[in-house]
C-alpha cells in the first residue's frame, strides 16, 4: 500500500477535514482501518470507521500504544489525549477514505478494467491476472474487496510500476456504486450477469441493474452476454436517455456476446465438454475462434468467455489467447487449515504468492493461538513488478510485523535477499532454491507443535510439500466455512442494539465444528464472551491461546480448582453448588485479588438447573457478603423459544425472570448483565434482548424458527468419496443382515463412511440419502461401522474416487435430520472426532 507520502495538512485538504490537532510525524503512506492488522505504525494514518457495532473511536488509545500518530475522525477526542499525534475531523470517515483513494487514482494514466455483476467477479479478475500478467504489471483487487471500504483500499496500492488495474465492485443498496465510480474511473468494464445475490436492498431487479451500470457511465466499452436481457435492455434504456438528454453522447459502447443467437458481436457457436474439459467456439463479423478451458461448469464457461471477450477487445493475437485460456488454474478462493503431522496446524494457501495475498495469509496464521510458535514456508514471489530487494524487504517487514518465528524461503530470488531478513534478530531463516532441495532435505521432525503457513507461487508445486505435512486421515471430510460463520454472527448482531452483546456457544466441540478454532475466529473478530459445558472443554480453549471470557455451563465440585486456574467463569445453578464455590475460592483466592465472576442461573420453566424463587432470600444473602467473587451475568433458559404454539408460555417465562432476576440485582452494588434468548429467540423476541444473548445453532446457519433462514450461509459440509463400484444382480442382498435385497439388477456404491463417523444407523435400508453428481442416491442395506453402500443405479455417470454429498449446501443438514427423525443439533454434534476437520476463510 506504498505510494509518495502525504503530509497531514495535505490529507485534511483532500478528504475536506480540519487538522485540529497537529505533531510532527512521517508522511503518510500506509492505511489502517483494523487495529489488529497493523505494520507500519509511523507511516500510517487510521480511519475511525463506525459499523453497525463496533466504533472505530474505541481503538484509538489501543492505536496509539502501538505507535499510530495520524488518525482522522469524525467524533471529537477527548482533550489532551493525543498531543502527540495528527487528529483530522471530518464528518464521515468513509467518505473521506473515498476522496483520498479518488485523489490517488487520479495520479495514474493507465487501462484500469472495472468487473461488476452478481457473481464471478473475483473468479473473471484473477483469471485475467493470470492471463495477462506476462504483457502487464498489473495491480488487482485483493480476494474479494468490492465494497465501499474495500475498493478505496484496493485502488490505494496503485503504484508508478502498474501498467494495468482491475478492480471489481460490489454493492448491496442504492447510490452506492456511484462513490465506487469515482474511484475506480474504469476504462473497460465487465458486467458479469445478474441474479438474486444482494438484492434486498432493491425494489426490483432493473433497479439494481441500472446502480451497477453507472461503474460504466465514462467507461469507453463495456463487456456483457447479451443473454441476460433485464441487462440488455437496461443499457439500451440508459444509453437512449443519455442521447436524448445530450445528443452528443457518445458513451454506454458495447462488445457483447451470446449463447442463444441473439444480435450481439460474437456468438458461441458450440460448447462441448468432455470428461474435464470444454472446447468453445466463436465467430466474430464471420471468422471462427476457438478456444478450450479445463472446466466443464457453466459458471466458469461464462467467466471464461467474458474473459477471451477482453482480450480481444485488447487485440491480443487469438492463437495466444487460446493458448493461455487452456492452461488456466482454478481459483483458490480459500485459505484451507488442517491438523498436519507432529501436532502441527498447516494454513495451505499453496496456489498463489503475491504481496497483498501474502498479507491476507500473514492475518490468517497471527489469528491462530492453538501453537505458539509460528513457521511461514514462501516462495519466490513472481511478477511483482518491483526490484527484488525493495520487493523481499517488504516481505520482511511483513514477516516481522505479524510475530512469524521461522520462514523457510524456497527459490532463487528470495534466497538471494536472505540478508534482509537477517536483520529480524527474532526470526529463525533457511533458503532453498527449489522446492525438490527443500523435499530432499526435509525429515519428519522438522516441524513440532507449531502453525505452519504454506504459501507458494503456482509453478513452485507447494501442493508436495503440503501432502508431506497434512496428517493422514480418511478421504471423509467436515469442511467449516468460517466466512460463512462469521457472515451468520453478523446477521444476529444486525439484530440488536449496538450494547447489547452476544454470547456464543462452542460446547460439544463446537456443534461438531471444533472448539478451539472456531474459538479462534470468533476471539479474532471480538465476540463478547464463550460458553462451554464442561470446564474441560474451557482448559483446552485457554491451552490453545483463547483468552476471552469463557462460562463453564455444567461445572462440578471437583473442578472448581481448574476452573479458577485457568481463569473460567462457572455457572451456578444451586444453593449446594453456590456453597461449594464459596468454600473453594475462600481456600485459593483472598481479599486483595479482584473479585472473581460467577453466573447465576435462575429456573423460570424449563426445569432442567436453576435457583428455584424459593432459594431466592438465601441467594441474595450469600452473595451480599461474599466480597471474593462477583456475579457476572443472571440468565435463564426458555423451554420453547422456536415454537409460536409455546410463545404464551415463553413469555411467561421471561416474565418470571424479570421479577426473579431484580429482586437479586437490587441487593447488589454493581451493575450486573441479563440474558434470557436462545439463537431462535433473538429473532423472535426483540424485547427480551436484555444486555446480552446467547447464540448457538444459529451461528452455522440452521435457524430452528425458518424466520431468517434465508439471511443464513451454510457452515458445515460433510462429504466422503466413492471408495468401489458394483453391480448386482436381482436377488442378491447387501450388507450385514442382508437388509438390502435388490429386487432388479443395480449399481452400488460404497462409500468411506458409517456410524463410527457419526452417521445415524436409522438412515439405513433407504431411509436416507447421498448427494452424487448432483442426484440422490439412497441408502442400502444397513450402515457399517466405517462404510455406507448407496443405490446409484439411477446415476450411471457416477465414478469410483466421485465426491459425495453427506449434507451442505445443496444437500441441508436440516433434511438430513428430518430422515433421521431428529434435530440438525444432533447430527452436527455426533460428528466423529475422526472425521478431518478442514477450516477455510477467503
Amino acid at each position: 500500500m506504498e505510494t509518495k507520502g502525504y503530509s497531514p495538512e495535505q490529507l485534511a485538504k483532500i478528504v475536506k477535514g480540519k487538522l485540529i490537532q497537529k505533531a510532527a510525524a512521517p508522511d503518510i503512506e500506509n492505511i489502517v482501518l483494523d487495529s489488529r492488522k497493523l505494520s507500519y505504525p509511523d507511516q500510517s494514518v487510521f480511519f475511525a470507521i463506525k459499523g453497525a457495532r463496533r466504533d472505530g473511536h474505541q481503538f484509538i488509545g489501543e492505536l496509539h500504544d502501538k505507535g499510530i500518530r495520524n488518525f482522522v475522525v469524525n467524533d471529537l477526542i477527548e482533550e489532551g489525549s493525543l498531543t502527540d499525534a495528527n487528529v483530522i475531523k471530518v464528518k464521515d470517515t468513509v467518505l473521506a477514505l473515498q476522496l483520498l483513494a479518488a485523489n490517488h487514482r487520479n495520479k495514474f494514466n493507465i487501462p484500469v478494467i472495472g468487473i461488476t455483476g452478481s457473481n464471478g467477479k473475483t473468479i473473471v479478475k484473477e483469471w485475467l491476472y493470470q492471463l495477462l500478467q506476462q504483457d502487464y504489471t498489473i495491480i488487482r483487487s485483493p480476494k474479494s474487496f468490492n465494497s465501499q471500504i474495500g475498493v478505496p483500499l484496493s485502488v490505494w496500492q496503485m503504484n508508478e510500476m502498474h501498467q494495468l488495474a482491475i478492480f471489481e465492485a460490489g454493492i448491496s443498496q442504492p447510490d452506492e456504486m456511484q462513490n465506487l465510480q469515482k474511484i475506480i474511473q474504469p476504462a473497460i468494464g465487465i458486467f458479469t450477469n445478474i441474479g438474486k445475490a444482494h438484492s434486498e436492498g432493491f425494489l426490483n431487479i432493473r433497479q439494481k441493474i441500472n446502480e451497477k451500470l453507472k461503474l460504466f457511465i465514462h467507461a469507453d466499452i463495456i463487456i456483457f452476454c447479451r443473454d441476460y436481457l433485464d441487462i440488455n435492455e437496461c443499457l439500451m434504456t440508459a444509453k437512449a436517455q443519455m442521447k436524448k438528454a445530450d445528443p452528443d453522447f457518445d458513451g454506454l459502447r458495447t462488445f457483447s456476446w451470446s449463447k442463444n443467437n441473439l444480435d450481439a458481436d460474437v456468438q458461441v457457436k458450440s460448447i462441448v465438454k468432455n470428461t474435464s474439459i470444454s472446447h468453445l467456439t466463436l465467430e466474430q463479423k464471420g471468422e471462427t475462434f476457438s478456444f478450450s478451458i479445463p472446466f466443464i461448469d457453466d459458471a466458469s464457461i461464462e467467466n471464461a468467455v467474458h474473459c477471451w471477450m477482453l482480450m480481444r477487445y485488447m487485440k491480443m493475437d487469438t492463437s495466444i489467447i487460446a493458448q493461455r485460456m487452456l492452461d488456466l488454474n482454478r481459483v483458490a478462493m480459500r485459505l484451507e487449515l488442517n491438523d498436519a503431522i507432529n501436532n502441527c496446524s498447516l494454513i495451505n494457501d499453496s496456489y498463489n504468492s503475491d504481496l497483498n495475498s501474502l498479507a491476507i495469509a500473514l492475518d490468517f496464521l497471527d489469528q491462530q493461538k492453538q501453537h505458539v510458535k509460528k513457521t511461514l514456508l514462501l516462495s519466490d514471489i513472481l511478477e511483482s513488478g518491483m526490484s527484488d530487494e525493495k520487493l523481499y524487504r517488504e516481505v520482511s517487514q511483513l514477516v516481522q510485523s505479524r510475530g512469524v518465528e521461522r520462514l523457510i524461503g524456497i527459490g532463487t530470488a528470495i534466497s538471494k535477499q536472505q540478508e534482509l531478513f537477517a536483520l529480524n534478530k527474532k526470526l529463525t531463516a533457511s533458503f532453498y532454491p527449489s522446492t525438490e532441495a527443500f523435499l530432499e532435505s526435509y525429515t519428519t521432525d522438522l516441524f513440532n507443535d507449531e502453525t505452519i503457513l504454506l504459501k507458494g507461487a503456482r509453478p513452485f508445486a507447494f501442493e508436495r510439500i503440503g501432502k508431506r505435512l497434512e496428517q493422514k486421515a480418511h478421504e471423509t471430510i467436515l469442511e467449516i466455512d468460517l466466512n460463512a460463520l462469521l457472515h451468520n454472527l453478523s446477521v444476529y448482531q444486525s439484530m440488536l442494539k449496538p450494547q447489547t452483546k452476544i454470547m456464543v456457544m462452542v460446547k460439544a466441540f463446537s456443534y461438531g465444528s471444533g472448539s478451539f478454532e472456531v474459538a479462534n475466529a470468533l476471539q479474532f473478530h471480538k465476540a463478547d464472551y464463550l460458553a462451554v459445558a464442561y470446564a474441560d472443554e474451557g482448559v483446552e480453549l485457554r491451552k490453545a491461546g483463547i483468552t476471552m471470557p469463557i462460562m463453564v455451563m455444567n461445572p462440578e465440585q471437583k473442578s472448581f480448582d481448574t476452573i479458577i486456574q485457568y481463569r473460567l467463569e462457572p455457572e451456578l445453578y444451586s444453593l449446594r453448588l453456590l456453597k461449594q464455590f464459596i468454600h473453594t475460592i475462600t481456600l485459593l483466592r483472598d481479599k486483595s485479588q479482584e473479585a472473581y465472576p460467577v453466573h447465576i442461573e435462575l429456573e423460570t420453566g424449563m426445569n432442567r438447573l436453576g435457583f428455584n424463587t424459593e432459594d431466592l432470600n438465601e441467594l441474595r444473602a450469600l452473595l451480599t457478603v461474599n466480597p471474593l467473587f462477583r456475579v457476572k451475568t443472571i440468565f435463564t433458559h426458555l423451554a420453547g423459544s422456536e415454537d409460536p404454539s409455546l410463545d404464551d408460555y415463553s413469555r411467561m417465562q421471561i416474565q418470571r425472570f424479570i421479577m426473579m432476576s431484580e429482586s437479586v440485582i437490587k441487593e447488589l452494588d454493581y451493575p450486573v448483565w441479563r440474558h434470557v434468548l436462545n439463537s431462535a429467540g433473538i429473532s423472535r423476541f426483540p424485547e427480551a434482548h436484555f444486555d446480552m444473548v446467547r447464540l448457538g445453532i444459529g451461528l452455522y446457519g440452521i435457524d430452528s424458527t425458518e424466520k431468517i433462514q434465508q439471511l443464513l450461509k451454510n457452515v458445515s459440509t460433510l462429504k466422503t468419496t466413492i471408495s468401489q463400484i458394483k453391480k448386482i444382480h436381482a436377488g442378491e442382498t447387501i450388507g450385514y443382515g442382508r437388509k438390502g435385497i435388490a429386487t432388479n439388477d443395480m449399481t452400488i456404491a460404497t462409500v468411506g463412511i458409517g456410524y463410527a463417523d457419526g452417521l445415524d444407523r436409522s438412515l439405513s435400508c433407504g431411509v436416507g440419502k447421498m448427494l452424487i453428481r448432483g442426484k440422490l442416491a439412497p441408502v442400502a442395506g444397513n450402515i457399517n461401522m466405517d462404510m455406507t453402500m448407496l443405490d446409484i443405479t439411477s446415476i450411471p455417470e457416477a465414478e469410483e474416487g466421485d465426491e459425495v454429498l453427506v449434507f451442505g449446501d445443496r444437500l441441508p443438514v436440516q433434511q438430513l435430520a428430518q430422515w433421521a427423525g431428529t434435530i440438525p443439533y444432533e447430527v452436527l454434534s455426533t460428528i466423529s472426532r475422526r472425521v478431518k476437520r478442514v477450516y477455510f476463510q477467503e
